[in-house]
């Protein structure tokens, strides 16, 4: 029995969640998400859902635990909502925002311009002696952290002095230089 899929998600106060036809939709203050679902069913009783599998078959074991996750993942951004945070580590690097347009100089002979998608809030954050943020927040999880795996495949932190883009609290591999 999966140890994840087996556990009910509560749901948060002041979030709906509705089953109808293999779609699963859930509804709070920061938005709505709706995902879909097959070989297990979804049940909400008494303030929690509930997924259970038919069978113990390999498929229907492996998409047990996956969409409870994913719900659990849905019910807590529609309240909460997710945030991912980039930290620009290295000289002359800046970013700055216009609305959901990123402008990035990391090294390059050109500034980076990123259209964010809307449902994704931006937000940069520079203070004189500490390296500039990228702060990203939205109620969906997937599309946070793909917008930030995105950015952050722009210049990806390298071994030996630890420039690039990086997740805030990452920690980064570092290799000795020739010297050594």
């Amino acid at each position: 029995m999966s140890r994840i899929g087996k556990s009910p998600v509560a749901i948060p106060e002041g979030v709906t969640v509705d089953v109808k036809d293999n779609v699963i939709t859930v509804k709070g203050k920061l938005g709505e998400l709706s995902q879909e679902f097959s070989d297990v069913s979804v049940k909400v009783e008494e303030g929690n859902v509930i997924v259970e599998r038919p069978s113990d078959a390999k498929d229907h074991r492996a998409k047990h635990g996956l969409y409870r996750s994913l719900v659990a993942n849905m019910c807590e951004g529609v309240s909460k909502g997710w945030t991912k945070e980039l930290e620009l580590v290295g000289v002359g690097y800046r970013a700055s925002n216009q609305g959901q347009k990123l402008d990035l100089a990391v090294g390059f002979s050109h500034n980076i311009v990123l259209e964010i998608a809307p449902e994704v809030k931006v937000e940069t954050i520079s203070e004189k002696g500490k390296n500039p943020i990228v702060k990203l927040t939205s109620h969906d999880r997937q599309l946070v952290g793909q917008v930030a795996a995105k950015i952050r495949a722009f210049r990806k932190p390298e071994p030996y002095k630890g420039k690039g883009i990086k997740f805030v609290g990452e920690i980064i591999r570092r290799k000795a230089g020739k010297s050594a």
